[in-house]
């Protein structure tokens, strides 16, 4: 009994230790021991310093400067949506819709969905969105169907510990909302207008004007696209 203790309390300890805050322009939470978040582009992309944990889980933010569809209706209204892709030798994916609603955390109200097969043939992704001042902010946590049950606690214990910020004081030039990068360990904002983000994602909005589409969710199609090249990457490496 006393050496279970010991082992629980060193643990505890041990977590206390190595648990880190990740900060940038916008937002800060509590990162799950042995994570840390490096700029992918223009996002921040959050996983795992193990090799064989990075493919199970990653968490990638982005923000954007406010729009006429940043707001907690349309991104509720859209997260509500299945999605439909195709996949690389032409076969039609479509997504599981599970739960859509609005969560409070720290003070700030933010849509709060989970989708399965979204982003990525068999990964659970929850998807957490909110406006803050002159900005849109939204955070994804992508984990493989097999392990969802584990990283859930993970998971919630870093959305509980989220607080997101805009000092009115800050130009939004300095805030991030301006093309370039910051330094991968600085924890400054780092990201940019939709305009600029890159080659790809301006021709699909470009797409988007012509058949008509609301390119408002690029937003949304941005993480979507990250979190795609990270697992893709990944799997390279086998």
């Amino acid at each position: 009994m006393i050496k279970l203790c010991v082992v629980a309390l060193t643990f505890i300890l041990s977590t206390q230790v190595f648990a880190k805050r990740f900060a940038n322009g916008y937002i800060e939470f509590e990162l799950p021991p042995g994570w840390q978040c490096l700029i992918e582009g223009s996002e921040w992309v959050c996983q795992s310093d193990d090799a064989n944990r990075k493919k199970e889980a990653i968490i990638i933010l982005a923000a954007k400067k406010r729009g006429s569809q940043d707001n907690l209706q349309a991104y509720k209204t859209y997260l509500e949506q299945t999605k439909t892709y195709k996949l690389p030798g032409g076969k039609m994916q479509k997504s599981e819709k599970k739960t859509v609603k609005t969560t409070q955390v720290n003070g700030a109200s933010w849509v709060d969905a989970l989708h399965l097969a979204s982003e990525i043939p068999g990964f659970y992704t929850r998807y957490l969105a909110t406006v803050k001042s002159d900005i849109g902010v939204a955070v994804t946590f992508s984990v493989t169907k097999s392990m969802y049950s584990a990283y859930k606690g993970i998971f919630d214990s870093v959305i509980s510990s989220m607080r997101v910020f805009r000092n009115a004081n800050t130009s939004l030039s300095s805030a991030g909302l301006g093309k370039g990068a910051g330094n991968k360990n600085s924890g400054e904002a780092v990201f940019v207008p939709t305009d600029d983000i890159n080659i790809g994602m301006i021709e699909k909005k470009k797409r988007q004007k012509k058949s008509g589409g609301n390119d408002d969710y690029i937003f949304f199609v941005i993480l979507a696209g990250i979190a795609i090249f990270a697992f893709l990457k990944l799997k390279k490496k086998k």
